[in-house]
C-alpha cells in the first residue's frame, strides 16, 4: 500500500535529493554567463531596496514631530517637506526596481534560450542506442516540459530572490542601526521560522523530482497510445489503456499532493513568524519606552522595519518553492546533457573515394561481430562482398541480425569486432556523416515532415532545380499526384494533407533519387503497401537501384529474385547465399522462406 502520509519519501527519492546538488552547480555556469547583467540588477535592488529603507526612519521623525506638535507649535513645512522627499524616494524605488525586474526577464529567458541550443546540438552527438533505450515521451519531456519549468520558475522566483535579500540584508542594518535590543528580539523569532522553512524544503524536494518523473512517465504513455490508437481500439483495450493511465496519474497526484502541502507550509510559518516578531519587538519596544531608552517615533519606524524584514522572508519561501520546481526539473535536463556522446571524430581526415571524391560503392564485411549489449553477441563472425553496382538482398525470419546490419552500415551503432570496407577503407577510420554521405535510404516508416513537397523531396539536398525534381517524380511516377496538388511543389504537407502509404513511399524514394548516393538501403520499403502499390513502388525502386550498390531487406522474397545475391540470415549468422535460383535449387533455409510465403497465401 503507498505511504499517503506527507512524510513518507522512498529511500530512491531521497537519493535523488542528493543529486539534485551537482544539478544546480551545473545551473550556475549558464547563470555565470550573464553575471555582469546580474550584477547590475543585484546593484539596483540594492538601491531600490534603500530607497524603501529610507521611508520608515522619516516615518519616525515625522512621529515624533507630530507628537511634539500635540503640545505645542506643529512644525507643517517640516513634516511637509519630509512628504515630498518620500514621494520622490519611492519613485525613484519604483523606477530601480522596474529597470532590475526587466533585466532579470531579459536574463531568464537568454538562459532558456541557451538551454535549449545545447540540448538541440546535444540531440545530434547523441548515439542511436540512447534514444533506442528511452522512452520517447521522456526525451520529449525533457525537452520541453523541463526546460520551460527552468524558465518560469526562474523567471518567477530569481528576481524575487534577489530583491528579497538585498531588502531583507537592508532592513537588519537600519533595525541594527536603530535599536539592536529590538533587532535581537525580533531575528531570533524570525530564526525559528527560517529553521522550519529549511527542513520543509528538504522533506519536500524529492517529492518535486518525483513529480518531473511522474509527468514524463504521463507523456511517454501518451504518446505511445495516440501513435498506436488504431490498434488500441481495435483491440479493444481501451479499459488496459485507462487503467494503466490511472495508474501513473494516481502517482502523479500523490507526488504533486505532497510537495504543494509540504512546500505550501512554508507560507503559513512564515506568516505566524512574522507576526511574532512583530508581537516581541512591540513588546520590547514598549520597555524601552517606559524606560526612557527610545522614543515612540522610534517604535513606529521599527514596526515597519520588522514588517520589512519578514515579508522578504515570505517571498523568499514562495520563491523556495519555485526554486525546488526548477532544481527537479534542472536535474532531469541535465541527466540528458551528460548522456554519452557519440565519439568526436573531427581529428580524422580520411575520406571515402579516390581524389576527386568519388566512390565505386564495393562494400564488405570481414568477420563482423556485434551485441546491443555487453556479452549478448547477435551478429558472428559475418563476412560478405558486395561489388560496385550489385544487389545484395539479406532475409531471414525476424530476429535474425538484418536490421543490425544496417545499423551497422551506417554507423549508427559500432562494430565489437571486425570491419566494414567501403571502396577498401574501414569506415572506423573515417567520420561517421562522410560514411552516412555515401548512402540513401528507403525504410519501412516513411517520414514525412511538415512543409512543402519540395522541401520534403530535397530533404538535406542543396540546389535542387524544379527539372531535377520533375525527373524524380516522373521516374517514380509521381507526376500525377504532384499536378493535383493546389500549389504543386509548394503544397504544404502536413497531417490533414490526403497522402496514400504508397504515395508516402514514393515521395521518400524521389528524395532518394535526388540525393543520388552511391550506396542504397532499402528496409522493408513495399511491406506496408497493397499488392497493386507494391507493382508501382518495386518499379520505383529498380530505377533507384540502378548503377548503386544496394542492400535490400525484404519479407517478402518475390520482391527480390533478380539480386546479384542473396544471404540467408538466422541468429546473427549467414546460413545460405547465392542466387534465387541457386538457393531454390539447394532446398535450405531459403527455399523454405519462400515456399512458406505461397503456402501462406494458398
Amino acid at each position: 500500500m503507498p505511504n499517503n502520509m506527507p512524510g513518507g519519501v522512498s529511500q530512491s527519492a531521497m537519493e535523488t535529493n542528493v543529486e539534485v546538488v551537482p544539478a544546480l552547480k551545473q545551473f550556475a555556469h549558464y547563470i555565470a554567463k550573464y553575471k555582469k547583467l546580474i550584477i547590475t540588477a543585484i546593484v539596483l535592488s540594492m538601491a531600490g531596496a534603500v530607497c524603501t529603507l529610507v521611508g520608515p526612519s522619516k516615518l519616525g521623525e515625522i512621529t515624533d514631530l507630530i507628537t511634539a506638535g500635540l503640545t505645542g507649535d506643529m512644525d507643517l513645512g517640516a513634516i511637509g517637506d519630509i512628504a515630498i522627499f518620500l514621494v520622490w524616494v519611492y519613485v525613484i524605488g519604483f523606477i530601480l526596481n522596474y529597470i532590475q525586474g526587466r533585466i532579470m526577464a531579459n536574463v531568464s529567458q537568454r538562459i532558456s534560450q541557451d538551454m535549449r541550443r545545447d540540448i538541440s546540438e546535444k540531440i545530434d552527438r547523441l548515439p542511436l542506442a540512447y534514444l533506442d533505450s528511452h522512452p520517447t515521451g521522456d526525451t520529449l519531456s525533457r525537452v520541453t516540459n523541463d526546460v520551460d519549468t527552468v524558465n518560469q520558475m526562474m523567471n518567477q522566483s530569481l528576481s524575487t530572490m534577489v530583491a528579497s535579500l538585498t531588502q531583507l540584508v537592508g532592513a537588519l542594518i537600519m533595525m541594527l542601526i536603530t535599536n539592536w535590543i529590538m533587532t535581537l528580539a525580533g531575528v531570533v523569532a524570525t530564526l525559528i521560522g527560517v529553521v522550519i522553512m529549511v527542513v520543509l524544503v528538504r522533506v519536500s524536494q524529492p517529492w518535486f523530482t518525483k513529480q518531473q518523473n511522474e509527468l514524463a512517465d504521463i507523456n511517454s504513455q501518451c504518446s505511445e497510445v495516440y501513435d498506436g490508437l488504431d490498434v488500441v481500439r481495435t483491440t479493444n483495450a481501451t479499459d488496459q489503456v485507462v487503467e494503466r493511465f490511472r495508474a501513473t496519474n494516481d502517482k502523479l497526484y500523490e507526488a504533486a499532493y505532497k510537495s504543494s502541502f509540504l512546500s505550501g507550509l512554508n507560507m503559513p510559518v512564515m506568516i505566524f513568524i512574522g507576526n511574532l516578531s512583530y508581537v516581541a519587538v512591540c513588546i520590547a519596544g514598549a520597555l524601552l519606552a517606559i524606560n526612557g531608552v527610545i522614543e515612540f517615533g522610534v517604535i513606529v519606524s521599527f514596526m515597519i522595519y520588522i514588517r520589512l524584514f519578514t515579508q522578504p522572508l515570505q517571498n523568499i519561501s514562495q520563491a523556495a518553492t519555485s526554486m525546488q520546481s526548477m532544481a527537479a526539473a534542472c536535474q532531469r535536463v541535465f541527466e540528458f546533457l551528460d548522456a554519452d556522446e557519440v565519439e568526436d571524430e573531427s581529428h580524422k581526415t580520411e575520406r571515402l573515394g579516390d581524389k576527386d571524391g568519388k566512390v565505386e560503392g564495393s562494400v564488405e564485411f570481414k568477420d563482423v561481430r556485434f551485441g546491443y549489449t555487453p556479452g549478448h553477441e547477435i551478429i558472428h563472425d559475418f563476412s560478405a562482398a558486395a561489388k560496385p553496382g550489385q544487389k545484395i538482398a539479406i532475409v531471414g525470419p525476424t530476429g535474425a541480425g538484418k536490421t543490425t546490419m544496417v545499423n551497422l552500415l551506417e554507423r549508427f551503432y559500432e562494430v565489437d569486432g571486425g570491419s566494414i570496407l567501403i571502396d577498401g577503407k574501414s569506415t572506423k577510420d573515417v567520420p561517421r556523416e562522410d560514411v552516412r554521405n555515401q548512402f540513401s535510404m528507403v525504410l519501412q516508416d516513411t517520414w514525412i515532415f511538415e512543409g512543402t513537397l519540395r522541401e520534403n523531396l530535397a530533404f538535406d539536398t542543396r540546389s535542387v532545380t524544379d527539372e531535377m525534381l520533375d525527373e524524380a517524380c516522373e521516374a517514380c511516377g509521381l507526376t500525377g499526384y504532384v499536378e493535383s496538388l493546389p500549389d504543386g511543389y509548394d503544397t504544404v504537407l502536413n497531417d490533414s494533407t490526403s497522402m496514400s502509404a504508397g504515395q508516402r513511399q514514393l515521395i521518400t524514394i524521389a528524395r532518394a533519387m535526388l540525393k543520388n548516393a552511391p550506396l542504397l538501403i532499402l528496409d522493408e520499403a513495399t511491406s506496408s503497401v497493397d499488392t497493386r502499390t507494391e507493382l508501382k513502388v518495386q518499379e520505383a525502386m529498380d530505377k533507384l537501384m540502378s548503377g548503386r550498390t544496394s542492400f535490400v531487406i525484404a519479407h517478402r522474397l518475390s520482391t527480390i529474385k533478380n539480386a546479384d545475391l542473396i544471404l540467408v540470415m538466422e541468429h546473427g549468422d549467414i546460413v545460405e547465399k547465392g542466387t534465387h535460383e541457386e538457393l531454390l535449387a539447394k532446398g535450405g533455409a531459403y527455399a523454405k522462406l519462400y515456399n512458406s510465403q505461397f503456402d501462406e497465401a494458398a
